[in-house]
């Protein structure tokens, strides 16, 4: 997969990779930001709009459903024309979109809005991991995947207390127009960094890694045909919807269930957030380190999957704990586990993945998990107006376990290839 290159080529293609990666982590920094502002401001809109909490409910939907279309969408686009220019799109279309809420006056125009939203935002994901895909080899990519998914988490901790002052101070609509002007402060910096480097080599190599690449092309429709594929979909879905409560009604649940203020929110629920993205490094680093150390790719992923899973189920109980700064704390370990989790299996789709399919397989399985998302958002708003909380949180954390089952149901990690192409490889 990686080609020979002399020494002083290797360190500036190394150089490139990561300032390519931190202008991704940018992206899904203010990504996470602008998707985030609707959760923390979600009581007032309600209150604004008169929007009931299943009606809410279609709103997260709206977004959701958008997002998983251009999920594929944009991933068959960066394998088609190339990451660099779908992520500079991708930018600029959810930038606009963000902004546009603060002109809602109603259900639809809130729904609407959080449709093109989605349609932006979801580009990003598929062509920045096909992005890291070209540029890292595999000790090194979960690394790129951890800051790039602890990115996540820095949005949406940004967006708890900034949003809460903004909205304070000036009102939910101009939380909107700011945090959506943000993207385009990402644009002059991406151009700039291709303007001198265009799509860049197939995986950045030491000098003295021989080339593996065989050339041999893995048909998309063998792949879609294997185990190991779909358990690792359905992995990532379950783990998928669960975050996606947590991102859009945790912070209503602590306002509405637990009595809390939106300034005492702000002021607490950056922790779980951090949480989250200390995971994500955490979980990312500590794969690395395994197989630097001698461990091939699916001991070094799986010893750190599963028992994140595990941390992830844990948030069952935040809904049963005597206090909301234990319950918060409960929050902050599910989160970290989620994290931990997800920079692992984000890179391991990538890792079983035919390198010429990164990008539209990686789609598929977050078009997947939003689609799972969108399904739970059904149940969650009518579940919370008729018995509360309690069966929710409990659904999030059991889902946890049945993801870890899933991947482990789908087999080793390691790239789908049709025996015969593997063969050749081996020759």
């Amino acid at each position: 997969m990686c080609a020979l290159q002399p020494e002083n080529e290797f360190l500036r293609r190394r150089r490139t990779a990561w300032a390519i990666a931190a202008v991704l982590f940018g992206g899904s920094v203010v990504n996470y930001l602008d998707r985030a502002v609707l959760g923390v401001v979600m009581p007032r809109i309600r209150r604004d709009l008169v929007l009931t909490n299943q009606q809410y409910g279609w709103v997260v939907n709206a977004f959701l459903v958008a997002y998983m279309i251009s999920y594929v969408l944009g991933g068959r686009l960066a394998d088609r024309f190339g990451y660099r220019r779908v992520v500079a799109f991708s930018i600029g279309a959810w930038s606009l979109a963000g902004m546009s809420h603060a002109l809602v006056r109603g259900l639809a125009g809130l729904a609407s809005a959080r449709a093109v939203l989605g349609l932006g935002e979801a580009a990003f994901y598929p062509a920045a991991i096909a992005g890291i895909a070209a540029w890292f080899p595999p000790k090194d990519r979960a690394k790129a995947v951890g800051w790039l998914l602890s990115a996540l988490s820095v949005g949406t901790l940004l967006a708890v207390p900034v949003v809460a002052w903004i909205t304070a101070n000036y009102g939910w609509r101009a939380s909107f127009l700011a945090t959506g002007a943000v993207g385009f402060l990402l644009l002059p910096p991406w151009r700039r960094l291709h303007r001198r480097t265009p799509e860049g080599p197939r995986a950045v190599c030491p000098p003295a890694q021989e080339n593996s690449d065989s050339g041999a092309r893995t048909p998309l429709a063998f792949v879609l045909r294997t185990r190991k594929y779909w358990c690792t979909l359905a992995a990532r879905s379950c783990s998928d919807a669960a975050w996606y409560f947590y991102l859009f009604w945790m912070p209503g649940y602590f306002q509405e269930a637990r009595g809390l203020s939106l300034e005492t929110v702000g002021g607490l629920l950056w922790i779980p957030y951090l949480a989250a993205g200390a995971g994500s490094v955490a979980g990312a680093w500590f794969s690395s380190a395994l197989i630097q150390r001698g461990f091939n790719l699916d001991r070094a992923r799986k010893a750190v999957l599963i028992p994140s899973a595990a941390l992830g189920a844990l948030g069952a109980f935040s809904y049963f704990a005597g206090s909301y700064t234990a319950a918060v704390a409960i929050v902050a370990v599910a989160l970290f586990g989620h994290q931990s989790w997800s920079s692992n299996l984000h890179t391991a789709i990538s890792e079983i993945s035919p390198p010429e399919h990164v990008a539209v397989l990686y789609g598929m399985t977050g078009a997947a998990g939003t689609l799972m998302g969108a399904v739970a958002q059904l149940v969650i708003g009518p579940v919370v107006d008729a018995a509360g909380y309690r069966p929710v949180f409990v659904g999030a954390g059991l889902i946890y376990v049945a993801a870890a089952c899933l991947l482990l149901a789908g087999g080793r990690i390691e790239e789908i290839r049709p025996r015969s192409a593997a063969l050749r490889t081996s020759l």
